[in-house]
């Protein structure tokens, strides 16, 4: 059964498609995996799924198997590297990227049926802002936004974000800069959106360690490797260690009941609220 600490639930999305978010995805879990934790990989990015890519995985099964009510969640997870576990995504069935309220609660009911000691619940998103996006989101204890240091990203990201607070009223969101040439970039570009947020929303959000440029990442994607595995002393595999310690600490609500029972109560919720 769950544990008093609880899951911690994270969701990494992006404002747009193209900023590496699941290479982070897939690189965050891997490195959290090989230092002892327990870590599942939702592939949640439904339509242009390729968590499996990323790690190395062959998955028979996917997402959509359980949504037609084929197999069950359990049937369907495959195991990766460093004993992480992945759910794995439906890529190439374009309905699935826009889930409707049936479909979410087919979700819903599946994830209650994990009861196992977890320490990590990761979330891969959709790019956008869909109302199944913004779902799994309400549903996350954490809130990762990854973008690059280019227009079209920082303008998404940012518009991601107004909705997620102004809309949904979300807290502990984080900025995740990928893909810099420096980590001082890296940092510059978390205080230029930082500043747009509190001068037109009133608020703030936090950010994390950047994930530098790094042609071992393209290569490790190529080799359908984790890059941490395929080049364990790259600058990109030494920002996610980093970045996982970073994750480590971050605050555990100690007032919830589980991991993914909170998960699955939360995205029931959202989806109450959507309706």
């Amino acid at each position: 059964m769950f544990t008093a600490r609880g899951t911690q639930i994270i969701g990494i999305a992006s404002g747009k498609g193209g900023v590496g978010k699941t290479t982070i995805s897939a690189n965050l879990a891997v490195t959290l995996a090989s230092r002892g934790k327990k870590v599942i990989l939702f592939d949640a990015d439904l339509g242009l799924a390729n968590a499996q890519l990323a790690l190395g995985c062959k998955a028979p099964y996917n997402f959509s198997h359980v949504l037609s009510g084929q197999k069950t969640l359990k049937e369907i997870i495959v195991d990766g590297p460093a004993g992480v576990q992945l759910v794995p995504g439906a890529s190439g069935i374009q309905h699935l990227a826009s889930l409707n309220r049936t479909e979410v609660a087919g979700i819903i009911h599946s994830f209650s049926e994990i009861e196992e000691d977890l320490d990590y619940f990761i979330v891969d998103l959709a790019a956008g802002l869909s109302d199944s996006v913004m779902s799994f989101l309400s549903a996350c204890q954490h809130r990762l936004i990854v973008l690059k240091n280019e227009p079209s990203s920082i303008a998404d990201a940012y518009a991601t974000i107004k909705v997620m607070i102004q809309d949904h009223s979300l807290q502990n969101i984080h900025l995740l800069p990928n893909a810099v040439l420096t980590h001082s970039e890296g940092e510059h570009l978390c205080k230029s959106v930082n500043s747009v947020i509190k001068n037109f929303l009133g608020s703030q959000v936090d950010h994390l360690h950047p994930i530098s440029a790094d042609e071992m990442v393209l290569r490790s994607l190529k080799s359908s490797q984790p890059l941490i595995t395929f080049a364990p002393t790259s600058k990109a595999t030494r920002d996610f260690s980093i970045l996982a310690d970073q994750i480590e600490e971050l605050e555990h609500d100690t007032t919830l009941t589980g991991g993914l029972q909170f998960f699955v109560e939360r995205l029931a919720a959202a989806q109450a609220t959507e309706s």
